[in-house]
Order: structure tokens, then C-alpha cells, then sequence
């Protein structure tokens, strides 16, 4: 394995509160340095000058359960996507796949998947044996079960991180009550795809937030828009609800997950000017939204820079805040003796259009473009050569 010599980048690591021109030094597949200025007889010299030097990102809410199963939607189906293929030119190392495995099938996604990656593939079951499996499957409360799914957990905790709910349509708490189950089960965080059909109103994030979920789970798509989701901006006054501050206080996770459908600058906007930023941004990446709005996280990390969120704001938000979400605390910086995941990026100036998934576009100045990604010590993408002498 060739040893790395990283040198005179902008390095932000927010885990250890670096913000400024350092040298990185990879060894054996872990960070051995990182220091103003480092000098030694590297097999690789990157000269990274006005490139940002971060720690490798973090998706926490990408599906990839791939494979060739009809009417599977995003379980073993066709809309989800490799991992190689689609996180490292984004300068993405470690991802998470929400769901779409249940326990009846997260052997083979562990085998077809997680074992044939470069990508750290990471995953949450499914309270749904059948997984993301897509319509009747996802209704089925009889395939909801805690016990089963916290067993499949208990013996993957070296890939499982948690529990999965996602496209419940029912006026009824017995899926989120059900996974919350399993979480209390495990001793492990819920994420919350939370949702309904347009035939009754929405169940209330409210009570969602202030009675059932614990510190530490987690909410995504917190910035839709959808009439079947209960939203964060208030219809009448178009401000935010004033107990998401109380939300966030008790220890509850906010995620993006952008998505085809689920990221609306008519949420995002008026939340962000009353402060109220993401804990941590996701792609929610398959088939339809990386085609759409969404395209993949640097996008829709450059689409925060535009909403005037910091650039150290925005790293943090995909990676140790992110580690932190998901329980890898050993994940998403440059410590010395870490893993050595490492994505430069360039900051391009000019003029860019970022759209929502209702449409609407907004223009931002700068966007992020990955340069180079290397994951455990190994230059695993490279746009322009610059690791080539």
C-alpha cells in the first residue's frame, strides 16, 4: 500500500476543529500526520493547493440495495444503485442504505452488495421483512416485527446501525410504534420516513417528535413539502413550528434526504432563516432522484452553500456530524490513526442554477466538485490525474 503525502490543502475537519492550510500524511491505510508542514519520502506527493481536504463524506440516506427483482422496488429491484459506481466521484466513502433490506433479505444484501464494495456500505433494517419493497408490502403490519427485525441487527451490528420506517399510509402510529420497538429492542437509533396518503390528514410531527421518538433518532426529509407529511413550516403564519426548536433540544437527528420529491425550498428557506439548518445532509440517491433535482451529494451540499449555509457548516453535516448521527464516531475525520478516507474538493465560482423537487430554482455562486477521493488509504478516483507525477 503507497503511502500518501497530501500537501499545502485547505484541510476542514470539524471533528478536530481544523480549518485551515495543513499537510496530510497517509500511511498503511490510516492518517499518520497532519501538520503545518510535513516533509518525508512519500510514494505519493498530491499537491493540493486551493483544494479543500476533507474527510471522506458521509450518506446517511442512500439506497443500494440493487439487484434485478421485479416489483422490488428498492429492495433487491432496480431503482436502487451500486455504491462504486456512484459515491466516489462525489467524494463519498461510507453510506447508508435506510431500509431496503428487512430481515428476511438482509443476507442478500450483505452478500451481494456490502461484501463486493469498495464503498462502506452501512444499512438499516427494515421493520418490514420484505424491506423497501414498494406497494402492498410496505402496508403489511404482519410482516412488522420488532423481535425479528432487532435479532437480524443483533447479529450484523458490524454493518447495522438501526431500524428503518418508511411509507406507511394508514391513519395509525403501529409502524412508527413497531420500529421504535425494535430500536428499544437493540439499543439502536430509528430513522423516520414519516408519510400518509392524501385521503386523511397527516399524522402530527408534533407529537411524533415530542412523545414518541428518543434522543438520537432520526427524522428525514425534514425539508418536504408533500400534502401526506405533516411539515415543519407552518401553513397560516409560513414560519417554522416553534416546538422544532424544542425537537432538536431533546436530541432528535434532522436529516435532508433530498430525494425526487422530498427537498422544497418553500420548507427550507423560511426554516434556515429562523436558524433552524440540517444536522446532517443526504442524497436519498436511487434511480429517479439522481436524475432529477437531487443529481448527488455534492449537489445538494452546494445547494446549502447557496441557502447561505457555511462551508465548514456544510463538511460538518456530512461528516462527523454525520459519524455522530449513525453512530461511527471513528468515522468522518482526520485523526491520526483514523482510516485514511480522504475527498479533495474544488471550489468553482461562477453561476449555477440548483432546482427543488416542486420545481422551483434558486442561484448560487459555488458549487463543490470532487477531485480526488481516496478510501482506507487507496486513490479510488482521480479526475484529474493529480496523484500522477
Amino acid at each position: 500500500m503507497k503511502s500518501i503525502l497530501i500537501k499545502n490543502g485547505t484541510v476542514i475537519d470539524p471533528a478536530n476543529g481544523l480549518n485551515g492550510v495543513f499537510d496530510v500524511y497517509v500511511e498503511n491505510g490510516k492518517i499518520a500526520a497532519v501538520a503545518s508542514s510535513l516533509s518525508n519520502n512519500a510514494d505519493s506527493i498530491i499537491d493540493a493547493t486551493d483544494i479543500l481536504v476533507v474527510p471522506g463524506l458521509i450518506d446517511i440516506h442512500s439506497h443500494h440495495f440493487y439487484g434485478t427483482e421485479h416489483n422490488h422496488y428498492l429492495s433487491n429491484g432496480f431503482y436502487a444503485v451500486p455504491p462504486d459506481g456512484f459515491t466516489f466521484r462525489c467524494g463519498v466513502t461510507t453510506v447508508l442504505d435506510p431500509g431496503g433490506a428487512g430481515w428476511k433479505n438482509l443476507h442478500i444484501f450483505k452478500k451481494n452488495v456490502i461484501d463486493q464494495s469498495k464503498t462502506r456500505v452501512l444499512a438499516l433494517v427494515n421493520i418490514v421483512g420484505e424491506g423497501m419493497r414498494g406497494n402492498p408490502w410496505e402496508q403489511d403490519v404482519k410482516d412488522m416485527n420488532p423481535e425479528l427485525a432487532s435479532r437480524a441487527a443483533n447479529e450484523n451490528r458490524d454493518f447495522v446501525i438501526g431500524f428503518k420506517v418508511a411509507h406507511f399510509l394508514a391513519e395509525d402510529w403501529i409502524a412508527v410504534d413497531r420500529v421504535l420497538e425494535a430500536g428499544k429492542l437493540s439499543s439502536l437509533p430509528v430513522m423516520i420516513d414519516f408519510g400518509g396518503d392524501d385521503s386523511h390528514p397527516p399524522l402530527s410531527i408534533e407529537t411524533l417528535f415530542m412523545e414518541k421518538l428518543r434522543p438520537g433518532d432520526i427524522y428525514t426529509h425534514v425539508y418536504t413539502d408533500l400534502k401526506r407529511r405533516d411539515p415543519i413550516i407552518d401553513p397560516s403564519t409560513k414560519k417554522l413550528k416553534s416546538f422544532l426548536h424544542d425537537a432538536r433540544k431533546k436530541g432528535i437527528v434532522f436529516d435532508v434526504g433530498h430525494g425526487g420529491a422530498s427537498f422544497a425550498y418553500s420548507q427550507a428557506v423560511p426554516a434556515i432563516e429562523e436558524g433552524f439548518y440540517p444536522d446532517t445532509i443526504s442524497t436519498d440517491l436511487h434511480i429517479d432522484s439522481m436524475n432529477a433535482a437531487m443529481k448527488d451529494q455534492l449537489n445538494v451540499m452546494s445547494k446549502f452553500l447557496a441557502l447561505k449555509m457555511s462551508l465548514y457548516d456544510v463538511i460538518k453535516a456530512c461528516t462527523s456530524d454525520a459519524a455522530a448521527a449513525i453512530q461511527r464516531k471513528e468515522l468522518g475525520t482526520l485523526s491520526v490513526g483514523a482510516e485514511a478516507d480522504i475527498a479533495l474538493l474544488s471550489v468553482r465560482k461562477g453561476r449555477f442554477g440548483f432546482f427543488d423537487t416542486e420545481g422551483v430554482r434558486m442561484e448560487g455562486d459555488t458549487k463543490l466538485e470532487c477531485e480526488q477521493t481516496i478510501k482506507s488509504g487507496e486513490v479510488v478516483y482521480d479526475l484529474n490525474g493529480i496523484s500522477l507525477k
